[in-house]
């Protein structure tokens, strides 16, 4: 009984394979993410490896891909263009090492490793130096014949470049799509009407599968050549030397390419790329690991359907499925609706996911997703939750698109539409409230320590507090009656709010939450003006003379301070005790950091980063949070992201922690 379960579960696993075979590579239009695909096709594996007697010759484990399009020719490849096992953790390449070194009889092995690309692997012929066709993987035996759509693409070389071509030679890559084409595709398709790509990858399948060239052609496809069929035939003898004469011939390869000497180098290098793979131009899912030396590799050979010599990385899943449970709207300090996908729990990358912020109402609208819809979730810059595109096929049949509210979810007052935003207005609006007291008593703003969401949210709804200025009017008795809160929590609680009324005039004008002034424009208005005085009465026309401070954020500024309500908190505030220390008349002392943008990536040991943001700008200098061109340096303490390989593709300086100790002491030294 037991054995005919096995059976039916190893049946059932292939027909779930093959379905998303056929979505992924016929049709471009996968249903599931990459992570859960390589999941199903290992469980099938491991399956069959502890059942032999269950491996059937139809098994997804016995070929490469899926069948290919009847829209095209076939395309015989004269040698195999077989797919590669993958490794999921560094303890796989480990035993992949293990292997290779058992079955060659010696642990010296060096290796070639390549980032993986998420693209489409095709087979260039060439004959005489002549590209006569190209090709799919497909199955691995069969693919199809897309030549015209290859010869679109600008990075393809029609005739090799050498007066000595061989007389066949099959060159084996990846088209991709780049990172920006990819953006601007998936824009041209949303106004137009179209359903969006999921991915780069997708996009790249579906461009080159195109019944019109003429198509392909516009679509800015790149093509990365990795690999000859049969490197023996002409003369070379590794694979570094394969991708050195590749380059030779016209053909573009991938920079970043690394000979490692042990299984120690590939497992740092693989680290490295994974650290980096969000500064690339094109997108990557891992890096491919493959012994060096072609005689080896003969020695190795091939399984039935990969060879023994190759394995891939996979980094961990970005992408994943999952469901939207609920679309609610949030309101944030300045009344800006953003509506947010609730989802069934993911991981993706590691980390568990549930949320999903989707903009603005044209966002939805433009992407179309819906309650109850399976779509893909990816987390943008490995970082934020953002939801790809709804997968169509499995929404439910009655399914509605979703409308953004007509009144605020919080204080029922009706809502106006700002640009792409829709906005509640009413600033006594509890939401807006609790959203800006938070922002108040920020570590960057009122620095009120304690006092977070939970708190503040007890305050309003029991009608302890209705603006900010309340919080200094709490005593230690009011505290103390909420449940679950000690006299030592109050007495913490009162102190720290104390401790918080004597405050620095671009800290305050932060704290105030004005509409796009951030710390930075504090700062700007504090040194320009002085006082919070002469800030109230500055002109519009005073407020768009200052050096970042444009348009926008004056009609902002001068908006803020014209109402009334505004105006009246302000007053309670200063009634309550609150001291505005004025900017100092005294210059900025000298400094390496004055007027130079800096950002920070990786852990400082010295201080938190929020403390050497606000001694950076004590000098002058502005911290931002990415890294351009415009970036004067980048300070890099311990255990640094990918922003350093970005620094160094850009040429931008990069300090480490000691040297820009050394910059801060030095401003010091002169303030002595």
């Amino acid at each position: 009984m037991a054995e005919n379960k096995i059976e039916k579960h190893a049946e059932q696993l292939r027909r779930s394979i093959d379905h998303h075979n056929h979505l992924y590579y016929v049709l471009d239009s996968p249903e599931i993410s990459d992570g859960e695909y390589d999941r199903l096709l290992r469980e099938l594996i491991d399956l069959e490896e502890g059942y032999p007697s269950l491996r059937t010759k139809d098994s997804p484990t016995q070929r490469v891909g899926a069948a290919a399009s009847t829209a095209f020719l076939p395309m015989i490849h004269r040698v195999p263009l077989l797919s590669i096992d993958n490794a999921m953790s560094y303890g796989e390449i480990q035993s992949f090492h293990s292997r290779v070194a058992r079955w060659l009889e010696k642990d010296d092995i060096s290796y070639c490793c390549e980032p993986k690309f998420d693209g489409l692997a095709v087979e260039l012929v060439f004959e005489k130096g002549v590209l006569t066709r190209g090709g799919t993987r497909g199955d691995g035996i069969t693919g199809e014949d897309v030549t015209d759509n290859l010869r679109t693409i600008r990075s393809i070389p029609l005739r090799l470049i050498t007066d000595n071509p061989p007389e066949l030679l099959e060159a084996r890559g990846e088209v991709v799509m780049p990172r920006d084409a990819f953006s601007r595709l998936n824009h041209d398709r949303s106004l137009s009407g179209e359903p969006l790509f999921a991915n780069p990858r997708n996009a790249a399948a579906g461009s080159l599968r195109q019944l019109d060239s003429r198509i392909t052609a516009t679509r800015n496809l790149v093509f990365f050549a990795y690999g000859i069929s049969d490197p023996a035939s002409i003369g070379l003898a590794t694979q570094f030397e394969i991708l050195e004469r590749l380059g030779e011939l016209g053909f573009r390869t991938n920079p970043d390419i690394r000979l490692c000497g042990s299984v120690d180098e590939v497992i740092a290098f693989a680290t490295y790329m994974q650290e980096k793979r969000e500064t690339l131009p094109y997108e990557i899912d891992g890096v491919v690991v493959k012994v060096n030396t072609v005689a080896d590799q003969e020695s190795l050979g091939v399984k039935a359907r990969s060879p023994r010599w190759v394995i891939a990385y996979k980094f961990p899943p970005v992408q994943a499925t999952t469901l939207v449970k609920t679309i609610d709207v949030q309101v944030g300090r300045t009344g800006v609706i953003t509506p947010v996908a609730i989802l069934e729990p993911v991981k993706i990358g590691g980390v568990t996911v549930s949320r999903a912020t989707l903009h603005n109402a044209e966002e939805i609208a433009r992407k179309d997703v819906r309650q109850g819809d399976t779509v893909i979730v990816q987390r943008a810059g490995d970082v934020i939750p953002e939801i790809v595109a709804p997968i169509k096929s499995k929404r439910l049949e009655d399914s509605h698109p979703f409308s953004m509210p007509e009144n605020c979810p919080s204080c029922k007052s009706r809502l106006v539409k700002d640009g792409a935003h829709w906005r509640c207005v009413n600033i006594s609006c509890p939401a807006v409230v609790k959203e800006g007291i938070y922002h108040f008593a920020s570590k960057e703003a009122m620095d009120i320590d304690g006092l977070g969401r939970r708190l503040i949210h007890s305050f309003v709804d029991l009608g302890l507090v209705h603006d900010v200025a309340d919080l200094y009017a709490l005593k230690k008795e009011d505290l103390s009656a909420l449940e679950g809160f000690a006299d030592v929590s109050a007495s913490n609680l009162i102190t720290s709010i104390d401790a918080s009324r004597k405050v620095a005039l671009d800290r305050f004008v932060y704290a105030l939450g004005i509409l796009h002034v951030g710390s930075v424009a504090a700062r700007r208005l504090s040194d320009t003006f002085k006082s919070l005085e002469n800030i109230m009465d500055a002109s519009y026309q005073d407020l768009c003379s200052i050096k970042g401070i444009g348009e926008e954020i004056s009609r902002s500024i001068s908006d803020f301070f014209a109402n009334k309500h505004n105006y009246t908190v302000i007053r309670k505030l200063m009634d309550h005790g609150v001291e505005i220390i004025s900017a100092s008349h005294e210059t900025i002392p000298m400094s390496p950091l004055k007027s130079k943008r800096l950002c920070f990536t990786g852990t400082l040991i010295s201080m938190p980063r929020l403390e050497a943001k606000m001694r950076v700008e004590a000098l002058g200098g502005e911290v931002v949070n990415s890294v351009s061109k415009h970036l004067d340096y980048l300070i890099a303490g311990d255990q640094p992201g990918s922003k350093l390989g970005r620094a160094a593709s850009l040429g931008v300086a990069v300090l480490d922690e000691e040297t820009f100790l050394e910059f801060l002491g030095g401003a010091d030294a002169d303030k002595g």
